[in-house]
């Protein structure tokens, strides 16, 4: 295997079964793309420009706007080119370079969820402690280890896809750079790097989700205790349980779409490990402006100055012109 040229160069090939419909792709993840960017632009404006939403809760919010709107701008962009030009080509070290960012940035989507679970746990559970526990000096002990796992494990894993021998194809049935996706081509053993592709599916979206469930157990143990006046600070955790939960349905689907072989056609698989990425950006800020109050209010109230300065500078225009 060693006298074996190794492939630097690939082809990213995804939804290549729809032949000459594959450009028609185009239309609906260019509009999934620009109302990502536009609904968390809004959701971040939002939550810069008031004063009164730099809560802890607020800004963790903020820091999941800040993923769901930069995770998809390093893949969509290229993969809408390829869709529409056909630009499929894609080299080695951008193929791991793409991976690293995309699997780096997208592990702070459940990480957020639990950073936003703890806040809740000090809220509901230790309302006296709260702005103790959520100080910034404190809350840095529970942010610090999961962002150094996070680099570590994420570092690993696309670290070990790079010295892998690619002799036979070099055509990725995906439309950007997969860590299951790339491996599959390796042509020696991948034992270790699906190994480490596991452990970190377990150590982190796996273990975040479990600590998120043990929070929520003891806030609703608290809430039901603590009778009426518990389940009126509850409606500020159903939000965060949404989101949860699509992120969890979603993310189990296309783990188990590549790792379990039920004769699923290879573009679902992609479809569904780009929905992964792709769909939580654009649903998460819906969710979060209509179903938080004051981040609802400061929409609508946003809205409605920006209509009115536009009224008013129409009827300046109006009556300058006459």
């Amino acid at each position: 295997m060693d006298n074996v040229s190794s492939h630097k160069h690939f082809i990213l090939d995804g939804f290549s079964e729809l032949g000459a419909l594959r450009p028609v792709l185009f239309i609906p993840f260019s509009i999934m793309f620009i109302v990502s960017l536009s609904a968390n632009s809004l959701l971040l404006y939002i939550i810069i420009s008031q004063r009164s939403l730099h809560s802890p809760m607020y800004i963790l919010i903020a820091g999941m706007a800040c993923v769901d709107l930069s995770l998809p701008l390093f893949f969509v962009p290229n993969m809408l080119l390829n869709f529409l030009f056909d630009w499929r080509g894609i080299s080695l070290i951008g193929c791991l370079v793409q991976m690293h960012f995309i699997h780096f940035v997208g592990t702070f989507q459940c990480t957020l969820l639990a950073w936003m679970a703890l806040d809740r746990y000090f809220a509901i559970c230790t309302p006296l402690y709260y702005h103790e526990g959520m100080a910034l000096q404190r809350f840095l002990r529970f942010m610090i280890p999961p962002v150094i796992r996070n680099i570590l494990i994420i570092t690993a894993f696309v670290s070990l896809a790079g010295p892998l021998s690619f002799c036979a194809s070099n055509v990725i049935n995906h439309c950007f750079c997969e860590h299951m996706a790339l491996v599959e081509l390796a042509c020696g053993s991948t034992t270790i790097n699906n190994l480490v592709g596991l452990l970190a599916v377990f150590l982190i979206p796996v273990a975040d989700f479990i600590f998120i469930a043990a929070s929520y157990v003891v806030i609703f143990r608290s809430v039901l205790k603590s009778g009426r006046s518990g389940i009126k600070a509850l409606d500020t955790c159903i939000t965060h349980i949404v989101v949860i939960s699509i992120s969890l349905t979603v993310a189990l689907t296309a783990f188990l779409s590549y790792r379990i072989r039920v004769g699923l056609p290879a573009a679902s698989q992609v479809f569904f490990s780009t929905m992964y990425l792709l769909f939580p950006s654009c649903f998460n800020p819906i969710i979060y402006g209509v179903r938080t109050t004051e981040i609802r209010k400061n929409v609508i109230q946003t809205i409605k100055q920006r209509k009115t300065s536009a009224l008013s500078k129409r009827q300046e225009l109006f009556l300058h012109n006459m």
